[in-house]
């Protein structure tokens, strides 16, 4: 692994910027922690993955100013702190990262804890939902599973899979039906692609959670489930993380929708004008079809009967089961039409 020293000022932002930005410098610079800096290059606070989430919940946008989302309490170390009882303190408060920090408040270096440079593997199952026939995707799913059509050279399937197996998963149960054949014969074992696949196979269809109840898994530790048809650069591993921390049943992975209505709204009390919103935006958050599950969640299904995953979220909810969402910020898009799955080849 390189010296820390060499690139921490990659994660370097000015307290100007804006949420984009801070995401941008995430992803840049692989360090998982923004250290946000004022106009005298002072450090004020920092920045994770979870609390640009936090953020998002808030209904703040992406666009709006860090200021808001800043941990200005952040732990830190002076300049003489030995690395031994900085990776103890990491350890101990669970984080991994501490900012090195001089008496002039300047930034003068960043401990790493060392679990971060180790490749990680994760035994939890990821369960992917390949069994849907893409009536939209037609004629392109007239003889081709839509979890099979190809994505720059290669199908949805195994951009998913892959994208899985480099944050250390490496079992994976393929729910399968329409054309499942092929899948099969594609995947196999999953020997190929140096990871563990089974299959659990529809007789008919039981929608994107109704499969699950024909699981037969042999450990009580949470799951990953994701929709076949879903590409996205989510880390699957903060999603399970995230689950595990909150002590959740079930944890659906959100996207922040915007739309801009393209006229001025005129506020209205009867005929009595109140006010004027100039082209507002409207926010919503919309489920991006990937969720971490609990073994307690699959109680709450009827075997071999049709399910669809805002169902089972629904039983939890009457039950007073703890729902909860994660928000996303990182690129996904819902392979679902023709349009999708040419906007998909081209990116």
């Amino acid at each position: 692994m390189k010296n820390s020293e060499q690139f921490w000022q990659k994660s370097i932002l000015k307290l100007d910027s804006s949420i984009q930005q801070a995401i941008s410098n995430l992803n840049n610079s692989g360090l998982k922690i923004v250290l946000v800096v004022d106009d005298k290059n002072e450090f004020i606070g920092t920045i994770s993955d979870g609390d640009i989430r936090r953020g998002l919940l808030a209904n703040l946008s992406i666009n709006d100013a860090i200021k808001n989302i800043i941990h200005y309490e952040a732990l830190v170390v002076p300049p003489e702190f030995a690395k031994e009882s900085a990776l103890k303190l990491m350890e101990l408060n669970q984080i991994f990262q501490i900012p090195i920090i001089n008496n002039q408040k300047n930034i003068v270096g960043l401990f790493l804890r060392h679990s971060i440079a180790v490749e990680y593997k994760r035994n939890n199952i990821m369960v992917i939902m390949a069994g849907g026939i893409g009536k939209r995707l037609l004629p392109h799913t007239e003889n081709c599973p839509k979890p099979m059509l190809e994505v720059s050279g290669k199908p949805i399937l195994e951009h998913i899979i892959e994208r899985a197996k480099s944050e250390g998963f490496k079992n994976f149960i393929l729910s399968i039906n329409y054309l499942g054949e092929m899948i099969e014969d594609y995947f196999g074992t999953g020997e190929k692609l140096g990871v563990n696949i089974e299959y659990v196979r529809e007789k008919k269809p039981l929608g994107t959670a109704g499969s699950l109840s024909l699981l037969n898994l042999k450990t009580e530790d949470p799951f990953i489930v994701s929709n076949g048809d879903v590409i996205t650069d989510i880390r699957y591993g903060e999603l399970l993380d995230f689950h595990n921390k909150n002590n959740s049943t079930a944890t659906m992975a959100v996207n922040l929708y915007e739309w801009q209505n393209p006229y001025g709204v005129v506020g209205l009390d009867g005929i009595d004008i109140t006010g004027f919103d100039e082209k507002p935006i409207h926010r919503t958050h919309i489920n991006s079809g990937v969720y971490a599950l609990s073994k307690d969640a699959l109680s709450f299904l009827e075997k071999d009967s049709h399910c669809d995953m805002p169902k089972l979220f629904d039983r939890l909810l009457a039950k007073s089961e703890k729902i909860i969402a994660y928000p996303m910020h990182e690129p996904w898009l819902d392979v679902g039409r023709s349009a999708d799955l040419n906007k998909a080849n081209k990116k």
